[in-house]
């Protein structure tokens, strides 16, 4: 799934590309990226027909299409969901869902969705803040985020690190991806208890996410493949910089020890074992054959 790095070069992409233009009309061409809309694709297409984008906005890994009379589009990008601005009359992009046209017969803009775990649909009254997301927490880039509050909230939790960092309640814009190269940097294991941490390590940590957020940021997000591209189709490249995810056997970049993989949460871990030593504390708690 697409992390703050990647779902703000979208935003930056639509914000400089759709602005202030007018929808002139609304194709669907599969119901199942809409079907968050209660209404329908016909109520959609027509609830959108007419109407005129704002700004897109973004907290954490969530991105919104504010309408300029108070409402807004939800965009949620699921697994593979891509947004194009491509010329009216050129090729659809490979499993492309929804298209919208302009009043101005300027590039129209396209959903595609391979997976089809994303989806678009409208939220009345959400230009500022979509009542859907209103939960989430603020994200590290955000100028409104109370950092001293952020780290006493982590310290007050009892699970492992990664766990915290992931969760979207606490602190939103952190996948998989930035968690792990965010704990290599500070050299901490993904199951070292939150609480155990002191106040300077944590904002050591939170500085360590958003300076790998940045950079990646800075180089067009994080792309493995063909399913997260920017509007204008280009992948991002900070895959060649990564440390620890996505390195398994691979020497770490610091001490040259491979990098192990390991299960987390239904999903993998990268680490290094020498810079990054599992907690002692878990250690002993693993001998204990019940819970091998």
């Amino acid at each position: 799934m697409p992390e703050l790095p990647e779902v703000e070069v979208v935003r930056r992409g639509l914000a400089a590309g759709i602005a202030g233009r007018r929808v002139a009309g609304v194709t669907v061409l599969h119901p199942r990226p809409v079907r968050r809309h209660l209404a329908g694709p016909d109520d959609f297409a027509a609830s959108l027909t007419g109407r005129t984008f704002g700004t897109a906005r973004r907290r954490g890994k969530y991105l919104w299409l504010p309408l300029v009379d108070g409402d807004a589009v939800m965009a949620h990008l699921g697994m593979s969901g891509q947004f194009r601005l491509d010329e009216p009359g050129s090729p659809l992009p490979p499993q492309c869902r929804v298209v919208l046209r302009f009043a101005d017969d300027g590039r129209e803009l396209r959903f595609a969705d391979q997976r089809m775990f994303g989806g678009l649909w409208l939220s009345r009254g959400g230009a500022e803040l979509p009542a859907e997301i209103a939960h989430i927490a603020r994200d590290l880039f955000d100028p409104e985020l109370d950092r001293a509050a952020l780290v006493a909230d982590i310290r007050r939790r009892s699970s492992g690190i990664k766990r915290v960092l992931l969760n979207q309640s606490v602190v939103s814009g952190i996948g998989n991806i930035y968690a792990d190269e965010a704990l290599w940097r500070v050299r901490l294991h993904y199951e070292t208890p939150a609480a155990r941490l002191t106040p300077a390590r944590v904002r050591g940590l939170l500085d360590a996410a958003t300076d790998v957020m940045t950079v990646a940021l800075a180089e067009g997000g994080t792309s493995f493949d063909a399913l997260y591209v920017n509007v204008n189709g280009s992948s991002g490249y900070f895959e060649r910089s990564l440390n620890a995810y996505g390195r398994e056997d691979l020497p770490c970049p610091r001490c040259g020890r491979p990098i192990v993989r390991e299960a987390f949460m239904n999903r993998s871990s990268f680490r290094c074992p020498r810079c990054q030593p599992r907690p002692r504390q878990v250690t002993a708690r693993l001998a204990y054959p019940s819970e091998l």
